[in-house]
């Protein structure tokens, strides 16, 4: 669950917030009357989002990625170390 402030209670807790942020990995919603709310998110976790919201863009690779999904959860299939993957692609140089 994400934290929730005034502008006035961001500005007067500023470093506390974002230690917050950066230790949950949760938003800080932050609500300014008359104006858009805001959020501050750790930047990494807003690239992974922005990288998620990119690859699920395309439906035919939103089906893909949701059916691995689905079979890892089911624990189909077998794990392969990033060497073993490098080598069945043909990555190692």
């Amino acid at each position: 669950m994400s934290i929730e402030v005034t502008y006035t209670e961001a500005r007067a807790n500023f470093a506390k917030l974002w230690d917050q942020a950066e230790a949950n990995r949760e938003p800080i919603m932050i609500r300014r009357r008359g104006k858009e709310n805001m959020a501050m998110i750790p930047a990494d976790e807003l690239a992974g989002l922005i990288e998620t919201a990119h690859l699920l863009r395309s439906p035919k690779n939103a089906d893909r990625l949701l059916s691995a999904l689905a079979r890892s959860r089911k624990n189909e299939g077998s794990a392969e170390s990033v060497d073993e993957l490098r080598t069945a692609l043909g990555l190692n140089g």
